[in-house]
């Protein structure tokens, strides 16, 4: 492979990530430069820490969203970003208990019937938010940015162009389908005159990323760090696709417990700059399998890519010119697609929530995640996914398996239900 060749192979991985990786700072109000930049840095921060040896990409978590949009309101950026950082530390912590007891521990501490309620609720936790930004209003639906009628057209093309690229599209076009949705919504937008370019001509071709320093509150820490619960089970499953697609074991080599703790150190990373948590990114592994091109040096040279276009002041501003009903139409898929992989998760393990433990957990997590309980002691408080986490966690040690011969009642009243 040629010296040129790498760094075009590295541009496009970047291309492939870009609409989802900029998306996420748009809907919390960070900054999309910085997120460029620390998803540049974690990903060399996971090379090293992994040897260069797993050929994938970490960029913005989707996971944050709504601990992030509480955090910022709540707390303010420089604190979430120090409650993001703790639950770097979380992963660490989580990396390096696999190193002393193995793999089987995540397996015990987080199996499916717990991961999967608290992934639903990350998606259908979004869900007003997403309705509201594709009607043309802010996110909390407290003022109307857009004509409501205005932003219902941009949003359904969006929407429908996201959808059809992801059904439709052949080749490397497939894996794009969130970049294809804002560039048909953006064209839209353009047409019907709402996207002010003010900011773009205002700002200069070279300029600093708006980096934020973290602020350590134990309120927000205590609030984000169980958080890193749902993510965590996530880089076991991109860890897990991206060896099938190499054909290569990397839960031996390098070990789960450093791809663990190169995520934790990317997103520890990310959170100090004042960049959105990373997260290893589903859509370049896919990338990876459509080209067969397995060499990791291209995710060297993905994140050298990302790295120099946050200093591209314009690019920075033109992020900010994409309008509401853009994003919100595209959020409408992304975050129902969120909830349908927590479904998918207890669907595919074959939890049955035929029995009363499963269903006391599935059950409690969702009514509590969607319902908005929370918990509170003084100034500190739980509440949302973090709350949500917890619970599942606990019910799943406390609650006693279900008993053998009831397993069978169960089991034989199914197949008698079934017969008739």
């Amino acid at each position: 492979m040629s010296r040129l060749t790498l760094p075009l192979q590295g541009a496009q991985m970047l291309f492939v990530a870009f609409g989802a990786l900029v998306l996420m700072p748009l809907i919390t109000g960070l900054d999309t430069s910085v997120a460029l930049f620390t998803a540049g840095i974690g990903t060399l921060l996971f090379q090293f820490i992994t040897k260069r040896q797993v050929p994938i990409f970490l960029a913005s978590s989707f996971a944050f969203i709504a601990p992030i949009l509480y955090g910022v309101q709540t707390w303010g950026i420089p604190a979430t970003m120090g409650g993001l950082m703790a639950a770097g530390v979380m992963y660490l912590m989580l990396g390096a208990m696999v190193k002393i007891r193995g793999t089987g521990f995540i397996h015990r501490l987080l199996p499916p019937v717990v991961v999967g309620p608290v992934i639903i609720i990350i998606g259908l936790g979004l869900a007003p938010m997403a309705v509201n930004m594709a009607l043309g209003k802010t996110g909390d639906g407290s003022a109307v940015l857009v004509d409501p009628d205005t932003a219902l057209i941009i949003s359904l093309a969006s929407l429908l162009t996201t959808i059809a690229i992801a059904i439709w599209a052949k080749g490397l076009l497939k894996l794009m389908p969130i970049l294809g949705g804002i560039l048909v919504g953006y064209g839209l937008s353009l047409i019907f005159g709402i996207v002010d370019f003010t900011k773009v001509e205002q700002a200069p071709w070279l300029a600093m990323p708006n980096f934020v320093a973290p602020e350590f509150h134990w309120q927000a820490i205590m609030f984000m760090i169980p958080v890193a619960i749902a993510p965590a089970v996530e880089h076991i499953g991109d860890i897990l696709a991206i060896s099938n697609v190499t054909g290569k074991d990397y839960f031996k080599k390098p070990g789960l417990h450093r791809t663990l703790a190169g995520d934790g150190v990317a997103t520890i990373a990310a959170a100090a700059f004042g960049g959105p948590p990373n997260t290893t990114y589903s859509e370049v592994t896919g990338a990876v399998s459509l080209t067969r091109n397995f060499n990791p040096s291209i995710m060297t040279w993905t994140a050298i890519t990302a790295i120099l276009m946050a200093f591209v002041g314009k690019l920075g501003a033109l992020m900010q010119t994409i309008p509401v009903p853009v994003m919100g139409g595209i959020m409408c898929l992304l975050f129902g697609s969120i909830a349908a992989v927590g479904l998918n998760s207890l669907i595919r393990n074959n939890v049955d929530l035929g029995e009363p433990r499963n269903l006391c957990i599935v059950g409690v997590t969702l009514v509590f995640g969607i319902g908005g309980m929370a918990f509170g002691i003084g100034s500190f408080s739980l509440q949302g996914i973090s709350l949500c986490g917890v619970v599942a966690i606990i019910l799943n040690l406390v609650l006693p398996a279900t008993p053998a011969h009831i397993k069978a009642e169960l089991a034989q009243s199914k197949q008698d239900a079934s017969s008739h």
